[in-house]
């Protein structure tokens, strides 16, 4: 599986965005896709996740709220809308995907990565 990150950008806090995340080579049918995000000199972290097939998602608490994870079964695409954006929500985002059936905030569990897209929040 490849995925293909986008969407990233420069937005003023408050504003929101949309990441997608594309697939190919295979459909993210039995995965649980994510979103994982990695600031300047820290530790990739949980984002939020979706059971693909069935549609269950899970959201990190620093977004919780604000953040909706969706997918399009048809484009076999990874959505990400962030609204309220923060400074602190500056970060490389990456999607990724895991055989796991009920997926994991533990980016070791993951086993397809997208290249990451850049999201930078001014104040």
């Amino acid at each position: 599986v490849q995925l293909q990150a986008s969407g990233g950008g420069l937005v003023q806090a408050g504003g929101s965005l949309r990441l997608s995340c594309a697939a190919s080579g295979r459909t993210f049918s039995g995965y649980t896709v994510g979103w994982f995000r990695q600031a300047p000199g820290k530790e990739r972290e949980f984002v939020a996740h979706i059971r693909w097939n069935s549609g269950i998602t899970l959201y990190a608490d620093p977004v919780k709220g604000r953040t909706t994870i969706s997918r399009d079964n048809a484009k076999n695409t990874l959505y990400l809308q962030i609204d309220i954006l923060k400074p602190e929500d500056t970060a490389v985002y990456y999607c990724a995907a895991t055989r796991s059936l009920y997926g994991s905030s533990d980016p070791q569990r993951y086993d397809y990565w997208g290249q990451g897209t850049l999201v930078t929040v001014s104040s």
